[in-house]
């Protein structure tokens, strides 16, 4: 008998398998409920809808009758998809790295009835190549251990456990004065910019970008090295540019511009076909001109719903000729494939990604003088407003045309969202975007975030992982508490902003892979704050040059007249008597201004003596 239960699920990912023989559950309370009366472990599978192994395994193992049979009658199986719910991913990829280095998707993970994870790995095959055993034999390992040596699997899954919630960090418990006592330490401007000679040689020299294979374009990596390049070290700029460089030239980059996920050979050859909007986002806030109108491009054409939101990838695997096939599609000429269909999407929108989406298309619109950028960026703000939020507050993760997730929003749709939001509104001069973006940190910061009752009960709930490819919500947030608290004066923004960051950024220091964004918004952190506050009906010429010295520390901030008063009245003290002159640029440093400076020479010999 087959119970699949993923037929009307939300998720595109699970829905790929519910025509599966397996009996799939979605994660939540009633399998493990289900597990605990028949007394069996539980398989949680984590993927998503774009991920080729995922596809492999399912083709592989989870289409095989008698492993859906095997499965059907000793556990409880749960698909997870890891983009819907990152909690359960973040929680189980803690627990899977006690078993193995080679952590990814699709993530494979046997847990107790409690929740606690006693074994896991990732893709398994059919059948044993050299020191790897089959999926089958996996099976059959754990159902042993699960009948004959239980006392040693609880006694495992106890002892991991314990261990996570030794090393968890809830970083969004911080309220909006502050945590109790003094601020904690961050790592000292020369100490971060000691970090670029630290990474610098790891660079490959000979095909660029840091390491071998496989090579990923690491977005938050070299965001920081550009950080810390505008904050007075030369070789952070060199680094990010010639690594911006090759991935732009290389066959990461297709010729629509979109950027594959990494790539499996040191020379940036051979991609792994996904396109995840994230890698995409990320490369925007950086990449010069036009590198950056091509990714933008690839957002328009081929990620953009007609309401304007983005949905989360673009698939490695197509069908051609009746088979299903990896990255031929992206193989072949372009006038060539315009005759087949492309690969699929998967067509999530989901609240972090799309405000990261936003944040690069506003700092990419603003740098290089795009309309189209920003109004790409607006478009998708607006969607997002309109379909995930509620009088200013997350309410929908991830939604599909078939309808919004049940998962909760997490601390990277809060911060992501609230990030772009802050950056759509310095670019625009539009309240709306910033008092919508003070809302969300106000509610992120006065209390925790709900806790999946499951990870709740087994005590194994984690904060974020640290992040190599996708910026933290958690660093976000800080970012956008920085910015909100330079534009109202209220310096328990800064305080929260420190306290969110510090831990990380002190263990970036020694892991920067996984915590860069962590050091960047550090030094940003330890700058003195300078404002710049351009006033202007035709703002162009003056905002060209407050644009150009956007630095760590620095806010630059485009209003019309009326605007500045609205924002005044709306509390952003910043802009207070800043709508009588036009056009007038002030320069700041924590809201002690200059005169006014009234045309964009006047403006870049203030900014050049600040």
């Amino acid at each position: 008998m087959n119970d699949n239960r993923l037929g009307t699920a939300v998720s595109p990912y699970l829905r790929l398998h519910a025509d599966n023989p397996v009996d799939w559950r979605e994660w939540g309370p009633d399998a493990f409920a289900e597990a605990r009366e028949r007394d069996v472990p539980v398989l949680v599978s984590i993927g998503y809808a774009t991920c080729h192994w995922c596809h492999v395994m399912a083709r592989e193992s989870f289409a095989d009758p008698e492993i859906a049979e095997l499965l059907r009658r000793d556990f409880v199986a749960v698909k997870v998809d890891r983009e819907e719910r990152p909690d359960v991913d973040a929680s189980t990829m803690a627990a899977a790295a006690a078993f193995t280095e080679q952590l990814g998707w699709p993530l494979t993970a046997f847990m107790t009835p409690d929740a606690h994870v006693f074994f896991a790995g990732t893709y398994f095959p059919p059948t044993p190549v050299g020191q790897h055993p089959s999926f089958r034999q996996i099976l059959g390992a754990v159902l042993d251990a699960w009948r004959d040596r239980r006392t040693e699997v609880d006694a495992t899954a106890s002892a991991l456990s314990g261990a996570i919630r030794q090393g968890a960090v809830d970083s969004t418990t911080v309220g909006l004065h502050g945590a109790d006592g003094a601020e904690p330490d961050l790592p000292s401007i020369a100490t971060i910019h000691d970090v670029v000679g630290a990474l610098e040689p790891g660079e490959d020299l000979e095909y660029g970008g840091f390491g071998g294979a496989p090579k990923f374009p690491s977005a938050p990596l070299l965001e920081f090295l550009a950080d810390t390049g505008a904050d007075g070290v030369p070789a952070g700029t060199a680094l990010c540019e010639r690594s911006l460089r090759v991935i732009a030239a290389s066959e990461l980059t297709d010729p629509d511009g979109g950027v594959f996920r990494y790539a499996t050979r040191r020379d940036w050859s051979v991609p792994h076909y996904e396109r995840m909007l994230y890698d995409n986002a990320g490369l925007l806030a950086i990449a010069p001109q036009p590198q950056a109108r091509g990714i933008a491009d690839f957002l328009r054409d081929t990620l953009r719903r007609p309401d304007g939101a983005f949905v989360a990838a673009q698939d490695s695997e197509s069908t051609i000729d009746g088979r299903r096939v990896e990255g031929e599609w992206y193989r072949r000429p372009r006038p060539e494939r315009a005759l087949l269909d492309p690969p699929p999407l998967d067509d999530q929108v989901l609240t972090g990604w799309n405000g990261l989406a936003v944040r690069g298309l506003a700092i990419a619109g603003a740098r290089h003088g795009d309309a189209e950028m920003i109004a790409l960026a607006r478009a998708a703000a607006d969607a997002v407003i309109d379909a995930h939020l509620r009088d200013g507050h997350v309410v929908v993760r991830s939604s599909t045309p078939r309808g919004s997730s049940s998962a909760p929003p997490t601390i990277e749709d809060i911060g992501l969202f609230a990030e772009g939001l802050v950056e759509l509104a310095l670019v625009t001069g539009e309240l709306r975007y910033a008092t919508t973006a003070r809302s969300l940190v106000d509610d992120a910061l006065s209390g925790p975030l709900t806790v999946d009752p499951v990870l709740a009960s087994a005590g194994t709930a984690t904060g974020e992982q640290p992040q190599t490819a996708l910026r933290s919500g958690t660093v976000a947030l800080a970012s956008a508490a920085l910015v909100i608290g330079t534009l109202t004066g209220d310096p328990a923004y800064r305080s929260a902003a420190v306290t969110l960051v510090a831990d990380r950024a002190r263990s970036g220091v020694d892991r920067p892979l996984g915590h860069a964004d962590a050091l960047g918004l550090a030094l940003a952190l330890q700058r003195p704050s300078r404002e710049v506050v351009v006033v202007a009906t035709d703002p162009t010429a003056m905002q060209t040059v407050a644009i150009g010295a956007r630095h760590p520390g620095t806010v630059v901030l485009t209003v019309t007249p009326a605007q500045a008063s609205a924002w005044a009245a709306a509390g952003f003290t910043l802009l207070e008597s800043r709508d009588r002159l036009d056009p007038a640029a002030y320069v700041c440093h924590d809201h002690v201004c200059a005169l006014p400076a009234r045309s964009a020479d006047d403006l870049t010999r203030q900014l050049a003596s600040a």
